[in-house]
């Protein structure tokens, strides 16, 4: 199940990148609320943010290792915890997303432009690996919160 949520993230990631590349120019930006949210194509060579531009094969290296991390995990962890076997299954569609652009384009193609709050673009990958790293801390915070009740209870 965690695989078919990881390949349905992976699917929709490249399917929006791909109508970027096909019908946007790098630059071009489209308003969908003037001043908040635009679609902007843009590529992007780094990590987020930008850093490390140019590190192409050190990010698809990193990238393949997270990879076969997470296959793991979910091989010999996953139905032991729901929550964080979903998380991991966003983390690895979208790794998997940006993993592809970097193999095949050479570079990330990013378009999610937030311009209230000043925001880099980013692209669909980045929300859902964003999505999977949120439900890990909620996942960790539920559980250290879960064995305080218990604590206290036991000291009832």
């Amino acid at each position: 199940m965690y695989y078919i949520i990881a390949v349905i993230v992976l699917i929709l990631d490249q399917l929006w990148k791909s109508a970027i590349v096909k019908w946007m120019e790098v630059g071009q930006t489209i308003p969908l609320w003037e001043g908040v949210f635009h679609i902007t194509s843009l590529r992007n060579k780094g990590a987020a943010f930008g850093i490390l531009q140019g590190q192409r094969w050190f990010f698809i290296i990193v990238t393949l290792i997270v990879v076969l991390g997470i296959i793991y995990y979910l091989q010999t962890e996953g139905r032991k915890n729901r929550r964080i076997s979903f998380a991991l299954s966003l983390l690895l569609g979208g790794a998997l997303g940006n993993f592809f652009d970097r193999l095949i384009r050479g570079e990330v193609v990013d378009s999610l432009d937030f311009r209230l709050i000043d925001y880099p673009i980013f692209n669909l990958a980045d929300v859902f690996i964003v999505s999977g790293v949120a439900l890990m801390i909620l996942d960790m915070w539920l559980e250290t919160r879960k064995g305080q009740q218990k604590q206290e209870n036991e000291k009832v």
